[in-house]
């Protein structure tokens, strides 16, 4: 009986590879002209998602954060959670609205990040003496020591990216990339 299953087994195998592969066919190495598909080309838009702006600029996200996460998770800490205990670092108190904006994270999200680093006695969270609606976050000295730790790791990143790049670079990109964030305000 095993025998007759491995062998179906392998046929259904070979046939979904047969189908995958006339797919790929079909759908990769026939593209689509623009004038098949009832769309029209703006100028200003690019025709191959690689020169699309919010692809490329995943594409470099991940690109970077390739580097850092493996050192991030010898530490147990999450990307999320380590924009959080940083920005605290850099900024001391900060009610939990404020970190959300500055750390990227909705707040479902950061309400869950926020108990799991105040388990982990990373930060504490406490209530606005003023405004009791109002939740304050501040790190503790447990999450400095992590970032002490992660520290040497970090510039050695930093530093394999300005040899690849150059520093000039590097700060002419975030240059740009501060000016494109403010096309919301």
């Amino acid at each position: 009986m095993l025998i007759i299953w491995a062998i179906l087994s392998s046929h259904a195998a070979v046939g979904i590879v047969a189908h995958r592969k006339k797919l790929l066919h079909t759908t990769v190495m026939t593209r689509p002209s623009l004038e098949n598909t009832g769309i029209t080309q703006d100028a200003l838009l690019p025709r191959d998602t690689r020169r699309s702006l919010p692809i490329a600029l995943l594409r470099a996200r991940e690109a970077v954060m390739g580097h850092f996460r493996p050192m991030l998770a010898l530490h147990d800490v999450t990307e999320q959670q380590w924009r959080v205990i940083r920005i605290l670092a850099e900024a001391g108190t900060l009610d939990a609205s404020e970190m959300a904006e500055r750390a990227f994270i909705l707040a479902p999200s950061l309400t869950r990040i926020i108990r799991s680093l105040e388990e982990r006695g990373f930060i504490t969270k406490s209530k606005d003496a003023q405004d009791g609606r109002r939740i304050l976050l501040q790190i503790t000295p447990t999450a400095l020591k992590i970032i002490n730790d992660v520290s040497p790791d970090s510039r050695a990143i930093y530093t394999a990216l300005e040899q690849r790049f150059g520093r000039e670079r590097i700060e002419t990109l975030l240059d740009m990339l501060d000016e494109l964030a403010t096309l919301n305000k």
